[in-house]
C-alpha cells in the first residue's frame, strides 16, 4: 500500500483532481471538505501526508494546521485561492512545508509532495549511524529517527525545520548565509522573497526552542551575512 495522503478542499472538483493524479502514482488517499472531518480522521490515525486548503466552510485551514502541529510532524503543504504574500508568510510560521497557490500545475503538485515525502521517510527509517547523529551541549539531533532535544525537551519539528537546524549544527562555528540555507533546505534557486522564507522558519525554530526565561539564543543572526550555531 503507498503512503497515505490526506485531501483537504471544499471544492469538489479540485479535490477530485488532486485523488486522481495521486493514486495514478500510487498513493492512497482520503479525501475531506470540512477542518474538523479531517482532524476526526487524523486522530484516529495520522496520515503520511496532508494538502490543506486554506479557505474550509467550517474552520480554516490555518487552524487547523495549528492543531496538526499540536502533536504531528508529517509534512503538509497548504493550497490556497489567496495570493497575498501574508497568507504564505502565516501558514510557514504555523508550520507549513510547502504552498501552493491556486490554480497550479498538479503535476507541479505531485513533484511537490514527491519532495516532501522523501525528506520525511529520509529522517524517519530507524537506524542510528554516528554520522546520522548530531550531540553536542545542549543539543542532540537524530538524522534518521527525525528527534530533536534542546536542553532535555523533546521538540516537535517539521522536516523543513528539521534540516535548517541540522545544517546550522553540522556547521557550527560558521555563518551560514540565507542563500546557502534555502538553496541546500529547500532545494531551489535562491531568489528575492527567499530570505523572508528563511527568516520565518528561523523564527518559528527559535521559538519552539524558547524556555520560561524568553527566546532561545541558540541560532545567532550574523545580520547582513546569515546564521550561526556556536560550537
Amino acid at each position: 500500500m503507498g503512503n497515505r495522503i490526506l485531501v483537504v478542499d471544499d471544492e469538489k472538483e479540485i479535490a477530485d483532481v488532486i485523488e486522481l493524479y495521486l493514486k495514478n502514482e500510487g498513493f492512497e488517499v482520503e479525501k475531506f471538505y470540512t477542518g474538523k472531518d479531517a482532524l476526526v480522521s487524523i486522530e484516529k490515525a495520522a496520515p503520511d501526508m496532508a494538502l490543506l486548503d486554506v479557505m474550509l466552510p467550517d474552520i480554516d485551514g490555518f487552524e487547523v494546521l495549528q492543531k496538526i502541529r499540536e502533536k504531528y510532524n508529517f509534512p503538509v503543504i497548504m493550497l490556497t485561492a489567496k495570493t497575498e504574500y501574508m497568507d504564505k508568510i502565516n501558514g510557514l510560521m504555523l508550520g507549513a512545508d510547502d504552498y501552493m497557490a491556486k490554480p497550479f500545475n498538479p503535476l507541479e503538485l505531485i513533484a511537490r509532495v514527491k519532495a516532501q515525502m522523501r525528506r520525511f521517510t529520509k529522517y524517519n527509517t530507524g537506524g542510528r549511524a554516528q554520522e546520522d547523529v548530531i550531540d553536542f551541549g545542549n543539543m542532540f539531533l537524530n538524522r534518521t529517527t527525525h528527534e530533536c532535544i534542546y536542553n532535555e525537551k523533546h521538540l516537535t519539528l517539521t522536516p523543513i525545520e528539521f534540516d535548517i537546524l541540522w545544517l546550522l549544527c553540522d556547521n557550527r562555528g560558521q555563518v551560514i548565509s540565507s542563500e546557502r540555507l534555502f538553496e541546500e533546505v529547500w532545494k531551489e534557486k535562491y531568489y528575492k522573497n527567499s530570505n523572508n522564507t528563511v527568516m520565518v522558519h528561523i523564527r518559528h525554530l527559535r521559538e519552539k526552542m524558547s524556555g520560561p526565561a524568553g527566546k532561545s539564543n541558540f541560532i545567532k543572526t550574523v545580520w547582513g551575512v546569515g546564521y550561526r550555531v556556536e560550537k
